[in-house]
């Protein structure tokens, strides 16, 4: 059997269990190590840290709410608007052939942080799935996730500036 690489979940593992939410302690505590793209007044998209593909998003409410129908009507505009975006600049940037978009409400949905919403934004390439996913329940992403927002970083800032 082959063994496959994932270096960065070990940080994940062995890392300290925050007792509170850990999507608010990012919000509150940004710094260029947590993969932030773009802040917006209500919310901002950061990079997701632990992928399902290369460039991998995820737009996170500022504020604190784990169910859609608590979100206020600005913060649904916001966080549709940096979907919209996400998909436009990853476009440019990564060239996918298609995008996953959706929100996990729950832990039977496969949330995996389920007190604090977000959207996921995921670039899909034809031929993305292959054995190593279906069989051996592995995903395997071929660039290191820095790396990924180092790439994608100048294409926010470019947007921020025009803004």
């Amino acid at each position: 059997m082959k063994a496959i690489g994932a270096p960065w979940r070990m940080t994940y593992i062995r890392g300290e269990k925050v007792g509170k939410c850990v999507l608010c302690s990012v919000s509150k505590n940004c710094t260029c190590s947590d993969l932030r793209l773009l802040e917006g007044e209500r919310s901002y998209i950061m990079m997701n840290r632990y992928p399902y593909t290369t460039g991998h998003l995820m737009i996170i409410p500022h504020r604190h709410c784990s169910r859609i129908e608590e979100l206020g009507p600005d913060e649904k505009v916001e966080i549709f608007d940096f979907v919209t975006l996400s998909v436009k600049l990853l476009k440019e940037s990564i060239h996918p052939d298609g995008f996953n978009i959706g929100i996990n409400l729950g832990k039977a949905a496969g949330a995996g942080i389920e007190d604090h919403l977000h959207v996921h934004v995921v670039p899909r390439w034809n031929g993305d799935t292959n054995f190593v996913s279906v069989v051996g329940d592995v995903r395997v992403i071929p660039e290191d996730v820095v790396k990924t927002w180092e790439q994608l970083l100048p294409y926010f800032q470019k947007y921020r500036q025009e803004a």
